[in-house]
């Protein structure tokens, strides 16, 4: 029997099936992808270090509130988000981290465009992983989301998963 080494395009393969999962609104599949204690953040902008104790995130789930948050984004009754929004991500400038470690660390710059009701907004950020490699399968541990904006207009808002 042969074990199959990690590469980091394994790596990248698995951060392009997430924004392949988001795009495609199947938001449940991408609630899998995460440990059973992993945690989704979303920092105030222009404080990516903030303490989420202190300051007030745009997100902060542990596993079951991400859940949660796929779930609902997922009904008629989330009336931003219905219809959906069509979404096109790009992750680029991905960087690898302690590829044998335990806990694999993955930075990258990220790109949302979101298109509805003939408007277009685009989100830029930074987007930080901890992946874990068990059974053959990568999971996400954690995936914190810097937004690069100076505010949200003319967004106003974040309505969907970055």
């Amino acid at each position: 029997m042969t074990v199959k080494t990690l590469e980091r395009q394994d790596v990248v393969d698995f951060l392009y099936k997430e924004a392949k999962l988001l795009d495609e609104w199947k938001l449940k599949e991408w609630a899998a992808l995460f440990t059973e204690d992993g945690t989704y953040k979303i920092p105030p902008l222009g404080e990516p270090d903030a303490n989420p104790n202190e300051s007030i995130f745009f997100v902060h789930d542990n596993r079951a509130r991400l859940q949660e948050r796929a779930e609902r984004l997922l009904k008629k009754e989330a009336h931003v988000e219905y219809p959906h929004s069509t979404t096109t991500r790009n992750y680029h400038n991905i960087l690898v981290h302690n590829l044998e470690a335990d806990v694999i660390s993955v930075e990258c710059n990220f790109t949302t465009h979101r298109s509805k009701r003939e408007v277009v907004d685009t989100f830029i950020g930074k987007a930080e992983y901890e992946i874990v490699h068990d059974n053959d399968q990568l999971a996400i541990k954690s995936k914190k989301v810097t937004i690069n904006l100076d505010s949200l207009r003319p967004h106003g808002k974040i309505s969907l998963i970055l």
